[in-house]
């Protein structure tokens, strides 16, 4: 499903749905029953140790900065823990560090290794490729059909940009960077650079709002735009042009293609202090989060009931 499908289940007609992050992003049947296991007093328990951690000021309250703060905290964590777990399955010897075959191996198979100057061995491939060199056709069908091309020679470039140390492979703090460039400072130059070399069209080095929206060409017959079109300028218009010249520059353009957890974050706890907030005050005691648990435990604030079953959130420390 589309991420638009998804939010459209997880908000039907704008309502929020806490049945749905239950069923949906809890993490599998597996993790449901082991969530369902935990007695109410560990639960309880749990749950308490947790708060107590996202209340940086120990003042017994959680604020909107607090809830985000922690709520971006842990995507980072998963982040980082799927990271190291794929790092584990991609060293297929054991050696401490993931080679670009073996990259290649457990992305595709077996290894492929070409870049924009090696003939493909499939005679069709190939001639279509010098087409779209020569002439620079760039029909949707003839970009699909180099899709799988396309990404692996920009998998290759963010390989290599990453490998700091320019030895046989990549150890887990390279792939960390490799996976998640957005959460690396030396990475930040080649996102950009990616991104310019996708969208902006003319080379003036930035991104305009007719290159923002592709190839997007307007029916003639139409009166106005489609809903889509209209949502996609908006966030150009208000979300992401900061200085409204019309264009995006690298640093706004950092904005577009690199997730956005610190306002998902923000959404997520403003949403949690509008639904449990009895008194009115802008943020959440302990007995007023406890009224209203199944909406904490249903919430990215404990990552959907997943933090009560990891130590690392809810241990307390001595």
């Amino acid at each position: 499903a589309s991420a638009g499908d998804a939010e459209e289940l997880h908000y039907p007609q704008g309502e929020h749905r806490s049945d749905y992050d239950r069923e949906a992003l809890l993490g599998g049947q597996e993790e449901v029953d082991e969530y369902v296991k935990l007695s109410p007093e560990e639960q309880h328990k749990r749950l308490k140790s947790i708060i107590k951690k996202i209340d940086l000021d120990s003042d017994g309250f959680l604020t909107e900065r607090e809830l985000s703060s922690w709520i971006q905290m842990s995507f980072k964590h998963y982040a980082m823990q799927e990271a190291k777990q794929q790092f584990v399955e991609y060293d297929k010897n054991s050696d401490g560090s993931v080679s670009w075959d073996e990259y290649n191996i457990q992305m595709y198979d077996r290894v492929i290794d070409f870049d924009e100057n090696t003939a493909l061995d499939d005679a069709e491939e190939e001639s279509f490729r010098q087409v779209i060199k020569s002439s620079y056709l760039e029909t949707s069908f003839l970009l699909l059909f180099f899709r799988r091309d396309l990404l692996h020679l920009k998998d290759k470039k963010r390989f290599e940009k990453a490998n700091q140390d320019s030895g046989p492979g990549l150890n887990l703090e390279e792939f960390i960077a490799f996976e998640h460039p957005e959460e690396v400072d030396y990475m930040t130059e080649f996102v950009i650079q990616e991104a310019l070399e996708e969208h902006d069209k003319n080379g003036d080095g930035f991104v305009s709002l007719e290159e923002f929206l592709g190839d997007y060409r307007r029916d003639p017959t139409a009166n106005e735009d489609p809903e889509w079109i209209l949502v996609e300028k908006d966030r150009f218009l208000n979300d992401y042009d900061k200085d409204t010249n019309g264009k995006l520059d690298p640093q706004e353009l950092l904005s577009w293609v690199v997730p956005n957890n610190q306002g998902i974050a923000q959404e997520e706890a403003l949403h949690l202090i509008d639904e449990m907030d009895l008194n009115s005050d802008r943020k959440l005691s302990e007995a007023e989060i406890m009224e209203n648990q199944d909406l904490f435990l249903t919430s990215e604030a404990t990552d959907y009931g997943r933090q009560l079953h990891d130590e690392y959130f809810y241990h307390d420390e001595l």
